[in-house]
């Protein structure tokens, strides 16, 4: 069913105290899926539910906006509507570096996908739009577009994923075609000021590559701008990379087309600090920091922060468990639940 539930809504009020929360990623179609349980927003039950949820946050006085999700290639054909294959760009199975796929019945090998054709890529555009629609029947503050982490937007942007011969294919602009196509049916839904984007420029997860990221992503970002999307929220680390001087040097490149664009905020995220983020802020590396993992185990982040912590580790080992270990048990700094 993937139907946002009451566990969610309780984790998800524990830290309305941020600035703005962008939910787990929530697919926006049955084709979309790729994990098993993640929650979805394409028909009006998942809808309700997530009306629940932003609720509970705007209760609280908080923001938020759904992020909107397909995979893409990292999927199996046991989550697909009629056990089909999974859809790609191109028609190539992910490398061993992109592991197993997450499905009810436990981990099971990623296959070659489907190449879309490109008459079906309409349909595709008119589901993030539904989406969106449903985002804002939720009473969501925004949406932002997934576009990082080797998933299905990901996967059209790169040369290592994308081998196309039609016009979403080859050159720079054809391959952002889609990404930017998808971002103007969203702001059609929403308004430019209320979408972000996601983009992953040097990550590797799910067995991603391209060339000349910085062309690349620098491109995406400027067409993103030009838009004028409300922000534009970066991984600049992912995993045992580093922010080295080269690291540093593309994403900046980055931030200032989209910024020079029209884009508005510039978000920096990834292995990030409450003390190694405030130098990012101050020499104008970032308009925001967006954090995950610290999120997790310190649903009060924001006032931890305001006093210089302390900070509650988190244990991975709990990490999508399905209960509320993990999940909802992290105090906040009084003994209770924020």
């Amino acid at each position: 069913a993937r139907v946002p539930n009451d566990m969610m809504a309780e984790y998800y009020a524990q830290r309305a105290s941020a600035a703005l929360i962008v939910t787990e990623a929530t697919i926006i179609s049955e084709q979309a899926a790729g994990y098993a349980y993640t929650p979805g927003i394409y028909n009006k039950q998942q809808t309700a539910g997530w009306r629940h949820i932003v609720d509970r946050v705007k209760a609280k006085g908080g923001h938020i906006v759904c992020q909107l999700w397909h995979c893409g290639r990292i999927s199996h054909p046991s989550m697909q509507p009629g056990q089909a294959s999974p859809v790609a760009p191109s028609a190539i199975q992910p490398g061993d570096s992109a592991g197993m796929a997450f499905t009810e019945e436990g981990f099971q090998p990623i296959l070659t996908p489907r190449a879309l054709e490109t008459d079906e890529i309409p349909a595709l555009i008119e589901d993030y739009r539904r989406a969106a629609e449903n985002a804002k029947a939720a009473g969501f503050d925004g949406v932002e577009i997934h576009g990082a982490n080797g998933y299905l937007l990901d996967q059209f942007t790169r040369d290592g994923t994308n081998k196309r011969d039609d016009s979403y294919g080859g050159s720079i602009d054809n391959r952002i075609r889609l990404p930017l196509e998808v971002a103007r049916a969203v702001v059609d839904v929403w308004s430019a000021g209320r979408v972000g984007y996601r983009i992953s420029p040097l990550g590797i997860f799910n067995d991603l590559n391209d060339s000349s990221p910085e062309q690349t992503f620098g491109a995406l970002a400027q067409g993103l701008g030009a838009l004028g999307l409300a922000y534009l929220h970066a991984v600049e680390q992912f995993g045992g990379q580093e922010r080295d001087a080269e690291n540093e040097r593309i994403h900046a490149s980055i931030r200032d087309r989209f910024k020079n664009a029209g884009g508005s905020v510039y978000i920096s995220n990834g292995g990030l600090t409450p003390e190694t983020a405030e130098p990012r802020l101050s020499e104008n590396k970032a308009d925001a920091i967006a954090f995950g993992t610290m999120f997790i185990s310190n649903p009060d982040l924001p006032a931890r922060i305001a006093q210089d912590g302390p900070y509650a580790e988190a244990n991975r080992e709990t990490f999508y468990g399905g209960t509320e270990v993990g999940y909802t048990d992290y105090p906040a700094l009084a003994g209770a639940t924020a």
